[in-house]
């Protein structure tokens, strides 16, 4: 009704922290139109700013839940290794220049499950630190360095605090066994090495 104010719950698949992009984020909310979901979707993004763009509306059951029911979510992490104008919002400028094989190798043993705390910041959300992760790879495009990590959920900073690791294996400032130690038993010592949140994109969230 006009002039009255309505509380809408609107849930996304994850949060993203400031200076963090997303390819798709993925949200759910209930409300009562006659519009169909592609008209919706014209007057949403008349109202957006420039930078957020909504790709689809569609109806879902009412079971459906953008961060409970997400079976899987797939981050890209990219570093930069020579300095850029246009593009320093979307990368992480690393001045030197890392080992790709080192941190390739020592990105191996992140596959699988395992307890994460080490690679987390503690927040108030009771989330298991237990994650299962089922990808991780590391591929150059020209001076484009790019890290991918798909995994059933993520812990606060996690992704960027696994990316700071590996160039840390690249600089040889860390060992792949540093990273095991952590794995195998909690460590604080890594809170330091957290890549800036400019190069991480969330590129899909799957159901």
């Amino acid at each position: 009704t006009k002039g009255k104010a309505k509380f809408i719950d609107f849930q996304g698949s994850g949060r993203t922290d400031k200076g963090v992009h997303a390819y798709e984020q993925v949200a759910h909310l209930e409300c009562e139109t006659m519009l169909a979901p592609e008209i919706l979707k014209l007057k949403v993004n008349d109202l957006l700013p420039s930078d957020i763009n909504v790709l689809e509306i569609e109806k879902v059951n009412d079971k459906f839940h953008a961060r409970h029911s997400a079976k899987s979510r797939h981050y890209l992490y990219r570093i930069s290794r020579r300095r850029t104008a246009f593009e320093k919002k979307f990368v992480w400028w690393v001045k030197d220049n890392p080992d790709i094989k080192k941190m390739s190798d020592a990105a191996k043993i992140f596959k699988g499950m395992h307890n994460f705390q080490s690679f987390s910041e503690k927040n108030d959300e009771k989330i298991s630190t237990l994650v299962n992760v089922t990808g991780i790879e590391i591929s150059e495009k020209g001076h484009i360095i790019e890290i991918r990590i798909s995994a059933s959920h993520f812990l606060w900073k996690m992704v960027r605090r696994i990316v700071g690791a590996l160039v840390e294996v690249g600089r040889s400032n860390l060992t792949k066994e540093d990273l095991k130690s952590a794995l195998e038993s909690y460590t604080d010592e890594l809170s330091k090495y957290t890549a800036p949140p400019s190069g991480l994109f969330l590129e899909r969230v799957e159901y």
